[in-house]
């Protein structure tokens, strides 16, 4: 009885790891962020169509009063718009991994690194100087637009935890192996400086954190899965 037992739960663990293989599983586990990512544009969109409108009317009646903060703060948001719209894709076409980091902690460090910018939503935006407002929104714009350009050539290889499923190296992974990361790190300081708080450092200080430790993780899937990781790694800074 037992040794029949144990053949059945052996037959159902093996059907259980080759459906994990699937498009199928690997697009229901995508499912929360495509979800999240979704709500996000729907959200942006009233706000976003309202400063544009406002944005022509300044074009059409006197270019020379345009306010500099409107021309960045729209140009954010739009990259915005567009970061989280070309996820949306982008996740519900990657490949199936090859391989993922085990544990808890590694899958911790990569959701809480990634959405820890959310608390700032929490937290009471200060009154900046012009110039000041200015800088955080050219960190936001400078920040979203590299992000932008690592998804583009990462392609159907993004992923949110720690996993492997092809290895880029061309475009800004040329440059630097996390360029998406580093995007991400640069685009929250820029959230971080409008709401400028011991507060605010703290939680910009956690997220950039465990973004090291997802990058670290990540490298180790990676090294496991592809044998010219290593050289990769050695010629390209992290």
């Amino acid at each position: 009885m037992r040794g029949r037992t144990k053949m059945v739960m052996a037959m159902l663990m093996g059907r259980l790891e080759a459906y994990r293989r699937t498009k199928l599983y690997d697009l229901l586990a995508a499912a929360p962020i495509i979800v999240f990512f979704a709500y996000s544009v729907a959200q942006m969109l009233p706000s976003l169509a309202q400063r544009l409108a406002l944005l022509m009317m300044f074009v059409r009646t006197d270019p020379s009063v345009l306010p500099p903060s409107l021309v960045f703060r729209s140009v954010a948001e739009l990259a915005t718009l567009l970061f989280f719209a070309l996820s949306i894709v982008l996740y519900a076409v990657r490949c199936v991994p090859q391989r993922s980091a085990a544990g808890f902690y590694p899958r911790f460090a990569a959701v809480v690194g990634t959405f820890s910018s959310l608390g700032f939503v929490l937290l009471p935006a200060r009154e900046l100087s012009s110039a000041l407002y200015q800088v955080s929104l050219l960190l936001l714009i400078a920040g979203t637009a590299l992000a932008i350009w690592a998804l583009l050539v990462l392609g159907r290889s993004i992923s949110l935890l720690p996993q492997a499923r092809r290895l880029v190296t061309t475009g800004p992974y040329a440059l630097v192996r996390h360029p998406l990361y580093l995007g991400e790190m640069v685009a929250v300081a820029g959230i971080a400086l409008q709401h400028f708080s011991a507060w605010a450092l703290l939680l910009l200080a956690l997220g950039w954190a465990l973004q090291l430790q997802r990058m670290k993780y990540e490298e180790r899937v990676l090294s496991q899965s592809f044998p010219e990781y290593e050289d990769y790694m050695a010629r390209t800074a992290a």
